[in-house]
């Protein structure tokens, strides 16, 4: 076998390549992740809070909670 037929290894800028597509996937893999947070947990979130605030009474919800006997200050 002669030495001829094996390719030699590149050393030269190895860890700056490596490193510059472990930057790149890394980036790509951060704003999918974020976009996936914004859209699949905040906005849903978001929504919620505002449809159970649209119609809420507080004044409702406090008598009712009166009534079942919660607070002990009130009569």
């Amino acid at each position: 076998m002669s030495s001829s037929a094996l390719t030699k290894p590149q050393m030269r800028g190895l860890l700056a390549k490596r490193l510059r597509m472990h930057l790149v996937r890394a980036i790509i893999v951060s704003l999918g992740v974020a976009t996936f947070y914004k859209f699949g947990v905040a906005e849903p979130r978001k929504k919620a809070y505002a449809d159970f605030y649209r119609n809420y009474d507080s004044m409702k919800d406090f008598e009712e909670m009166r009534k079942a006997g919660i607070f002990q200050s009130t009569k």
